[in-house]
């Protein structure tokens, strides 16, 4: 495929766009590096509190403020206008339905492009923004073929966290004219948007526009309805083959001038284009073999990583765990780093990441993440300090650097002290088998963390498989560490062949796969999860062959969806296959039964492991091309209904799911043909099997 063509994808015809359903599912995703971003839908609708033009990261990555929610457009003069966008009001009115004028909509690398026919001429927007700052571009350009055609659009404007909603506003806020455009500030301290466009008539606006309705909010129980300020309109003469530029951002005279705009969207095209020719450097091989959705996912992957500056570290990196509302989390952070940046050709970026976290370590701990507001760190997680092991294992397969494997093995050896001796939430290892355990009342340490009133959905106490799965292959890593560097290792090694010797208990006979906890409350958990996936995915695998081959054959029967896996098999009484409304109905279902994406590559990989295809392998992603049409277009979501047709659900991008694809896909695509597992008794190679 010509990389012009692979960076003009995800198309969606007419016969779509014409449906309310579709053009009002399907969300767009723009990012700007340092945590703000911009989102919507196809169809120019708000369903959700997250949705707007300008997001802006205030205190980057977090503190992220809703400033511009829309620009309505419409076309023609005062009498004879065509409304181009749609809104959703709480009467149940919906009103305009601009979408019915879209020819189509695609993603032209990052950027989402929409194209309207209206009466003698097409019109295109796109939007993206300025990496680095809070600075949103709206692009407008008129077909070279048709007539010239007035386009009014009305800022649609707010000043609100983005996890809040604005109701009953407080009195009309100050608009100011500033060049082109206007200043706008919604009450005294807050933080001004300046929004302009070169050569525009302003028309003064400053009414509020209420009773927005949010769908997508409603659907999940949660408050719907919120007013929004329209501060006034900006009025464009676009003559056939011309082009106007809006602006929106934090910073008084972004862009300002007529190079600066006609340069905007060549410096976002530019930079698409130097991470996909990075990875492909990077990655030459797979890049003459990858599939379409593989390119699509390198650049799926820069949204992730962003900016967290510190007094410290002024060029601090770190990844958000997904859009449009997480933070960034020490979980999914060290598991997501390999796909992110080492796959894709960054790995100076995967330095600064691991530099930043592991300064925030505490007793043994990384924080499972940072509070928004606030940006404290919190760290209620067994396992975010063990997935640290596996991306520092991950960054010095892929770069051999020895001098940052030595700089960060002081901290390693200090968690795995920690871990051994225990301190917090009851992490500590057993000293009669080696096993992790960890939790107790009220605790949710592992990734199953939803909870309902404070209260674990998923309570996972005790020895749970995956925990231990990465702490045997924390130790495996750390004799591999410790050879390299000349430190004594026998420690390490030994310590996990006993860790890898316990694992005999976890094997359920009866079910034919391992048991999910041991050692808990109430004995053994036999409920059938695919956390005793990660026993076979990681690099080390403490099992017998056998056992291995059971494992995936029992995730095949029971847990296997299009795209995903569940988190619980749908016959056990306590499965969920979908996310009824309502906040509490909907937290019961996330590890009760939906489906995860980022479980499916690691489900691919322990595949091929028993398996031996590479190609059988390969084929078990390829769901991920329908994923990327669903919900967050471009993107990997965050999970799916359980149930048939397996509805995608939770945030529209996240990044662990994306990062694992990359990771798997590349190790799969560079593996060599290898025998079936047989049923022999336990292989254990201590130092990096693959």
């Amino acid at each position: 495929m010509r990389r012009e063509d692979a960076m003009r994808d995800l198309t969606l015809g007419r016969d779509q766009l014409a449906d309310l359903n579709v053009v009002t599912e399907r969300e767009w995703l723009v990012t700007n590096g340092i945590g703000g971003f911009a989102s919507g839908t196809v169809s120019g609708a708000l369903t959700r509190r997250h949705h707007g033009l300008l997001v802006a990261a205030l205190e980057p990555p977090l503190r992220r403020v809703l400033l511009l929610a829309k620009l309505a457009e419409r076309v023609g003069e005062e009498g004879d206008q065509v409304e181009l966008t749609t809104d959703f009001w709480a009467s149940g009115a919906v009103e305009p339905r601009g979408h019915g004028h879209l020819a189509s909509f695609h993603l032209e690398g990052s950027i989402p492009v929409w194209t309207w026919a209206v009466p003698g001429a097409r019109l295109e927007k796109r939007v993206w923004m300025e990496h680095g700052e809070n600075t949103t571009c709206v692009e407008y350009a008129l077909g070279s073929d048709g007539h010239a055609v007035t386009l009014s659009l009305k800022a649609v404007v707010d000043h609100r966290d983005v996890q809040a909603l604005t109701v009953d506003p407080a009195p009309a806020p100050s608009v100011e004219r500033a060049g082109d455009g206007w200043c706008i500030r919604m009450y005294d301290t807050a933080t001004p948007l300046w929004l302009s466009a070169v050569g525009a008539r302003l028309r003064p606006g400053g009414d509020w526009h209420r009773d927005y309705a949010l769908p997508a909010e409603r659907d999940h129980g949660m408050a719907w309805v919120e007013d929004h300020f329209m501060a006034g309109e900006l009025v464009i003469r676009l003559l056939p083959g011309e082009r106007a530029l809006v602006v929106a951002s934090t910073r008084p005279g972004a862009l300002a001038g007529t190079l600066a705009a006609a340069t905007a969207r060549a410096r976002q095209v530019a930079r698409d284009r130097v991470l996909v020719d990075g990875w492909t450097r990077a990655r030459p091989a797979a890049a003459r073999v990858a599939p379409p959705w593989v390119r699509r996912l390198v650049l799926a992957a820069d949204a992730f990583i962003v900016a967290r500056p510190s007094p410290e570290r002024p060029n601090g990196r770190t990844i958000l765990a997904g859009y449009p509302w997480s933070s960034d989390r020490g979980r999914d952070t060290m598991a997501a780093l390999a796909g992110l940046t080492l796959t894709t050709g960054r790995d100076d970026l995967a330095r600064e990441i691991l530099r930043t976290w592991v300064a925030h370590a505490d007793h043994g701990l990384l924080p499972n993440r940072f509070t928004e507001p606030g940006g404290r760190p919190e760290y209620q997680s067994v396992d975010a300090s063990l997935w640290l092991f596996q991306a520092v294992r991950a960054y010095h397969e892929s770069t051999h650097d020895d001098d940052l494997l030595a700089e960060l093995f002081p901290l390693l050896e200090h968690i795995g002290a920690w871990f051994e001796r225990g301190e917090r939430y009851g992490i500590a290892a057993d000293p009669r088998d080696g096993l992790l355990r960890a939790g107790g009342e009220g605790l949710a340490l592992t990734w199953m963390d939803a909870r309902q009133e404070g209260v674990p959905v998923t309570p996972r106490a005790g020895k749970p498989v995956e925990v231990n799965a990465l702490w045997f292959n924390a130790l495996t890593a750390m004799t591999a560490f410790a050879r390299r560097l000349r430190h004594p290792h026998d420690a390490y090694a030994e310590l996990a062949r006993r860790v890898g010797n316990a694992f005999e208990r976890y094997w359920n006979a009866e079910a034919g796969c391992l048991y999910d906890v041991i050692d808990g409350p109430q004995g053994v958990d036999a409920s059938v999860r695919p956390n005793q996936l990660l026993a076979v995915s990681l690099p080390d695998s403490p099992l017998p062959a056998a056992r291995r081959r059971a494992v995936v054959d029992c995730c095949t029967r029971s847990l296997l969806v299009p795209g995903g896996l569940r988190s619980l098999a749908p016959d056990d009484p306590h499965y969920r296959g979908s996310s009824p409304a309502g906040e509490a109905a909907r937290d019961a279902a996330w590890h009760q039964g939906a489906a995860w994406p980022w479980l499916l590559p690691h489900y691919a990989l322990a595949h091929y492991r028993v398996y031996g295809r590479r190609a059988a392998a390969l084929a078990l992603l390829e769901p991920i091309t329908g994923l990327l049409r669903q919900q967050g277009l471009g993107q990997l979501g965050q999970r799916m209904d359980g149930d048939p047709p397996h509805a995608p659900g939770g945030a529209i991008a996240q990044a662990w799911a994306v990062g694992e694809a990359l990771r798997v896909w590349h190790t799969l695509a560079a593996a060599p043909p290898r025998r079936p597992a047989g049923r022999g008794g336990r292989t254990l190679t201590l130092v990096g099997s693959r």
